[in-house]
């Protein structure tokens, strides 16, 4: 049975459900319209697809994609640079950022 994510419209502090629940119901079934718990406006979300397509990153780089690695809370490791580029992307420095007039053009 296909598992779906709700999102309550209005922040209950009473519902024991956070904003976001899961609800296992039949393909079949109509989507919830409200929460089983405390009666509130509910709809539902596109959840991520569970299928990932595996990409070395080299293949994502000749596609012009950038691929960021988290490695600390605000630094990460840009694991498709460019020459030119530093290894390591910090959100606070916008001179680590990647060159995008490499990967963008017109």
């Amino acid at each position: 049975m296909p598992l779906y994510i709700y999102e309550h419209a209005t922040n209950n502090p009473n519902c024991p459900r956070d904003k976001e629940f899961r609800w296992e119901q039949p393909a079949q079934d109509w989507p919830l319209t409200k929460c089983p718990w405390c009666g509130d406006p509910v709809a539902r979300v596109m959840a991520p697809s569970l299928l990932k397509i595996k990409k070395f990153d080299c293949e994502l780089k000749d596609q012009g994609f950038t691929k960021l690695v988290r490695v600390d809370e605000g630094l990460f490791e840009n694991r498709t640079r460019r020459a030119g580029e530093p290894k390591y992307v910090d959100r606070h420095n916008p001179e680590t950022f990647p060159i995008l007039e490499k990967t963008i053009k017109d």
